[in-house]
This record gives C-alpha cells, sequence and structure tokens, in this order.
C-alpha cells in the first residue's frame, strides 16, 4: 500500500479523549486499564491511522501566511466538494448553492429540527440510535419515537416499514432523521430499501434528515446510494449532511456541510444556523476538507476501505468462532461492530457492567452500547492498525469471554 495503515501512533497528550479521556466521564467513558495493560482505544469513533498527507500539508501551507481574518469560501472549496461528490457517489448538478457549511453534522440536525419542528414534537429515529442523536434532539426540547431495526433470517439489520409508517401517524410526526449508512448498525442501505423509506416519508409529509456523514467508508462489496438521488420528492424534502472529519479523522479540526437542493428547506435552515452567529467556517478547516478531496485523498480513502474490510472480516470471525453467546450482525460500512451480549451474560450470569469492567481493566476500551438504546450491547471502533486489533481479540479471548 502507499499510505501507512500498520505503525501504531501515540496518540497521548495529543488532544484525544480515545486515549486521554478514559475515566473522565464515568458512565461515558471507560475506565482506564489496570497495571501492565496499555489502551486499546475501541470506544470514540474517530481513527487511529495517519490521515492523508496533503491534509497537513495543505493546513502548514495556508498557515505560513501570518494573518487569519475574516474570509468567505472559495471556489476551489465548492469545487472540491462537487467534485468529490460526482466521484464518489455519482452525484451530477450538484452546485455551489446546493452546499453549506455546518458546524458539525450534529449542528444541521439541529438547525433542521429547529425549523420545520416545534420543542415538545416528536422526531422518528431507527434504533439502535447513535448517541449523538439522543443528546441534541433531547437537549433541545423534542421527544424522540424509536422504530426498532430488525434482524431477518440471514441476521441483516432491516427497517420495518409498517412501524415507522405507524409511529409517524400516531405521534403526528413531520420530521424524521435517517442515518445513512446506520451507525451503529452498519447497514449500507440498498436503493430499493431507502425509496421504500422515502415513500414513508412523503407518506407522512416529512422533512428528512439524512447524516451520510459515514458515506465514504463503504466496505467491499457495498456502495453507498445518498438518500437525495432515489427520487425527485427524495431530492426535495431531504437535508444531507456530510462532512471529511469522519473519512479523515478531522473531528477537531470541525467542519461539515449540508446538501440541500431545495430552496425553500434550504432557506429555513440556513437562517436558523445563521441566527446564533455560531456557523461561520475555520479558515483551516476549508483548507484541510481541499486537501482531504485531492486526487490522494481518493486513493488513501480507496486503501483505508480495504484495511478497514481485512479488519472486519478478521474481527466478525474471531468473535463468531471464539465468543459464544455473543451476536452481531457483519457490517457492511462504517468502522463499527455492535456486539449483542444479551445470551452471553445469561449464560455468565454476569450484567453488562461487569463484563465492560473485564475489558476495561485489560485495557479494551470498547463503548457501552446502551448509550445507543440497546440493553445489552458493546459498540467496539476498529480503526486501527490490524495489529492492534489482533491483540484487542486476544485479550478479550482470554482476559473477558472466556476468562
Amino acid at each position: 500500500m502507499t499510505y501507512d495503515f500498520t505503525s501504531i501512533m501515540d496518540r497521548h497528550g495529543k488532544d484525544a479523549i480515545a486515549v486521554d479521556g478514559l475515566g473522565a466521564e464515568p458512565g461515558f467513558a471507560p475506565d482506564p486499564p489496570k497495571e501492565g495493560f496499555d489502551v486499546i482505544p475501541m470506544w470514540v469513533a474517530d481513527m487511529n491511522f495517519p490521515t492523508v498527507p496533503t491534509i497537513p500539508e495543505a493546513i502548514i501551507e495556508r498557515a505560513k501566511h501570518p494573518a487569519f481574518g475574516y474570509f468567505n469560501p472559495t471556489d476551489e472549496y465548492y469545487d472540491a466538494i462537487i467534485n468529490w461528490q460526482r466521484t464518489r457517489n455519482g452525484v451530477e448538478g450538484l452546485t455551489a448553492e446546493d452546499i453549506g457549511y455546518e458546524n458539525g453534522v450534529l449542528g444541521g440536525v439541529v438547525s433542521t429540527l429547529t425549523a420545520f419542528a416545534a420543542p415538545g414534537d416528536a422526531v422518528l429515529l431507527h434504533s439502535p440510535t447513535y448517541v449523538g442523536f439522543t443528546s441534541c434532539i433531547e437537549n433541545n426540547g423534542y421527544h424522540i419515537v424509536h422504530s426498532p431495526l430488525k434482524k431477518d433470517d440471514k441476521g441483516v439489520w432491516r427497517m420495518d416499514f409498517d412501524d415507522m409508517d405507524r409511529k409517524l401517524k400516531e405521534n403526528n410526526i413531520h420530521v424524521a432523521v435517517f442515518c445513512s449508512p446506520h451507525n451503529p448498525c452498519g447497514r449500507v442501505w440498498e436503493k430499493w430499501e431507502i425509496e421504500k423509506a422515502m415513500e414513508v416519508y412523503k407518506e407522512n409529509d416529512c422533512v428528512v434528515i439524512s447524516d451520510e456523514i459515514w458515506s465514504d467508508l463503504i466496505l467491499s462489496g457495498h456502495k453507498h446510494i445518498p438518500t437525495q438521488s432515489v427520487s425527485e420528492d427524495a431530492r426535495n424534502r431531504t437535508a444531507a449532511f456530510y462532512a471529511p472529519s469522519k473519512t479523515f479523522n478531522l473531528a477537531g479540526l470541525v467542519g461539515s456541510y449540508h446538501i440541500i437542493y431545495n430552496k425553500y428547506l434550504r432557506d429555513r435552515i440556513v437562517a436558523k444556523g445563521s441566527k446564533a452567529h455560531y456557523n461561520d467556517m475555520n479558515v483551516l478547516s476549508m483548507h484541510a476538507l481541499i486537501g482531504a478531496y485531492k486526487p490522494q485523498g481518493q486513493e488513501w480513502v480507496d486503501e483505508l476501505r480495504q484495511v478497514l474490510t481485512g479488519n472486519v472480516d478478521y474481527a466478525y470471525d474471531y468473535i463468531r468462532q471464539h465468543f459464544g453467546g455473543v451476536e452481531l450482525s457483519k457490517p457492511q460500512g462504517t468502522y463499527m461492530l455492535f456486539l449483542d451480549c444479551t445470551q452471553w451474560c445469561k449464560d455468565h450470569d454476569l450484567n453488562l457492567d461487569q463484563l465492560l469492567k473485564r475489558a476495561w481493566d485489560v485495557g479494551v476500551a470498547v463503548q457501552d452500547g446502551r448509550q445507543f438504546k440497546a440493553p445489552c450491547a458493546i459498540r467496539m471502533n476498529l480503526a486501527l492498525p490490524l495489529s492492534r486489533v489482533q491483540e484487542a481479540m486476544d485479550r478479550l479471548d482470554k482476559y473477558v469471554f472466556n476468562a
């Protein structure tokens, strides 16, 4: 491979919650390990790989100029997004007018919610549910109604369209959050699934907030279908949110963007985001995106997807072979595994807290799945060098699941 996905980075003291945040937020962050074990960070959804070199190069080149005053996004910024969406997702006809900066995808979610729903209104989400959705929606006074995903006879997570329709009607819901690819389940929705979901949303006159931040991180054999591409109606009722932050490990720089084709939706969402004057781009974030979306960035992501596919294959097979009672579906995108430990806990007369403590004690810093509205689950980040994934599986085998 051209790029480095095997070196183990030391992130201590480098502004990384994933390693320095252990024990800092009881109930959210894992506990630090016992003496003798180093940390394998598998909880926060960022990566333990060095990003593509064109990003720091772009930032450093801009930082050589000693002025950082007011600025507007450049044509190069918009052109980079348009080219990326055309090349990666087959999007044609996207213009700069359709694109807008967002201070994080969740900021865009809140702007859209507050533009089209009143505090106290209900919002439809699929569950398991990304913890960030839960916090930003509930903190702004909205009521979440969950439509649980269900596994089919092959163990693939599927939407329950009848349940979605019933809950939209029963709760008079007119704003829904759609996660594509799905976090934490890792589903990459097929076109027919998105089409059917959008028909349900259309039938119930819903504005759709489509979080597509994981859309670049698709595993081998699967393809991302932009929600707005499945029909003209979907194009007009959907606000879609993207970012290079998940793809290139840039969360600390902050910088997402929306694609909204419908002028009425766009005007209302932009108006909400602008009122508090928080939603302004950082000049270095702009140059980071431009650096990310260069041809080298495309090559880097293609190699990253191979690495993640290999990591997922290894961990999935290991867990299936060695951890009896643990159920999981093989993700099709993202770099997260979501383990259902219900049967294992019953078989071993332990609860999830005890199971998590076993893992954390030996430095396998996985995440409590209850934060994602799953009663006995673990979320596990596999965006590490394969050697670290192998070490994590070995520790989980010896000290946790088969101790």
